[in-house]
């Protein structure tokens, strides 16, 4: 098939009434997913006190119960939780939101977020109905959708849009999203001109493909399991020629001459139909950094974008492991090296809350760092700021993802 034709969809995706005729085991994992999605659009619009009763909903209407259903644009699934997507466990393991960095498939996890915030875009500050006002509109039929007070990007008809951003894609980069798409459908993505035949794709049960004809590449990969019409958190490292290609918790592709080029635009192209629509969520690209050490000798403080937590919490979560790692690692490899870890927030939210939030989340990497690592608690020190050091303008949303940072200061 060719990668410029969409391929023809067989069924039905994302009306709450299918998700009443799925597997359980898909219906609880897409619930969790929504009712993470929910939580993190509450701490951004400040509206924490209605997520219960979001969670509840949607536990109605994946059930078929008294809140299934609702207005025109109830079958849209919320926008997944920025950066807290999780693959669904094997029934012997224990459950995603319960596992620390290191557990489970997450000890052999290697992706890390770029340090510089080229592109950000969850869409809460659109109009519903309208086309992303941080994008560029090519073809078909896209709008924002709303389904339990969050966003999704939706396409209705094959589409292709742009992330656009301040300057070529620099050698060392990072791209993340959110998406979920027919079994049968496919988003192909071109980090340089669409003419250049160099794309990756993503298909929707949990595939992965890096084709370049020029230089003769083919790579493919896939989710051990291949569960349809989940919501899925990819995430795109590049180094150059070389890229690494994950899902959830597992990376399906590692390809050292993929070589797709560098744009200063990033186009997406999915085949869609109104009944079987294509939905994307959290967009982040970045742009990477140097190694901790290196960038904390040159300048005495590094920032990291690489350690989550749970929104609203100082619980970190274990897509943190390969930062958490690296820091763990350089602390052992200096044993001399002091470091103050210091906790930042974007300024959502009161003052208060995210001073407090930015304390326990910085004492909480200086505890795992010492439990995990038998590092001595003498040599690290904690301290939140809450929003009172921002780096960039909270008034975008490249800016408060920016600000949103774990940032070590050599002592």
């Amino acid at each position: 098939m060719s990668i410029h034709r969409p391929m023809t969809l067989l069924f039905a995706l994302l009306a709450l009434a299918a998700l009443g005729a799925a597997p359980r085991t898909a219906e609880a994992q897409f619930g969790r997913r929504l009712k993470d999605a929910i939580k993190h659009t509450a701490e951004n619009k400040a509206i924490q006190k209605t997520t219960e009763t979001e969670s509840k909903a949607i536990d109605g209407a994946l059930s078929g119960g008294p809140n299934a259903g609702g207005g025109a644009t109830a079958a849209a699934p919320a926008t997944p939780a920025e950066s807290t997507a999780t693959a669904k466990a094997p029934a012997t393991a224990a459950p995603a939101e319960e596992l620390k960095p290191g557990e489970g498939a997450w000890a052999n996890y290697d992706f890390k977020p770029g340090d510089r915030i080229l592109f950000a875009s969850d869409f809460s500050g659109d109009e519903v109905g309208d086309f992303p006002r941080s994008m560029e509109f090519k073809s078909g039929a896209l709008e924002t959708v709303e389904w339990q007070e969050a966003r999704w990007l939706r396409a209705t008809q094959d589409s292709k849009f742009y992330l656009v951003l301040p300057e070529t894609l620099p050698s060392q980069f990072t791209l993340e999203f959110d998406y979920s798409i027919p079994s049968d459908g496919e988003v192909w993505i071109y980090f340089a001109p669409e003419e250049s035949n160099r794309v990756l794709s993503f298909g929707g049960q949990g595939t992965a493909a890096v084709h370049n004809s020029a230089a003769g590449v083919d790579g493919r990969g896939a989710l051990a399991k291949l569960d349809a019409n989940v919501v899925r958190r990819a995430r795109v490292m590049g180094d150059g020629k070389y890229l690494k290609v994950y899902l959830d918790d597992t990376r399906i592709l590692n390809v050292p001459n993929a070589d797709l080029g560098r744009n200063n635009k990033i186009l997406f192209y999915t085949d869609a139909t109104a009944e079987k629509p294509t939905l994307f969520g959290n967009f982040r690209v970045a742009a990477g950094g140097k190694k901790l050490y290196d960038a904390l000798a040159e300048k005495g403080r590094v920032a990291t974008q690489g350690i989550y937590f749970d929104t609203g919490s100082d619980r970190i979560r274990p897509e943190s492991t390969p930062t958490l790692k690296e820091i763990g690692a350089m602390l052992k490899d200096h044993p001399n090296l002091k470091l103050t870890i210091e906790g930042h927030t974007d300024n959502v939210g009161s003052a208060p809350s995210n001073q407090a939030l930015s304390d326990k989340r910085a004492a909480a990497v200086r505890q795992y760092l010492i439990e995990s690592y038998q590092v001595d608690g003498t040599r690290l020190s904690a301290k939140g700021f809450g929003a009172s050091k921002p780096t960039a303008g909270n008034d975008t949303a490249e800016g408060r993802q920016q600000n949103r940072r774990v940032e070590l200061v050599r002592m």
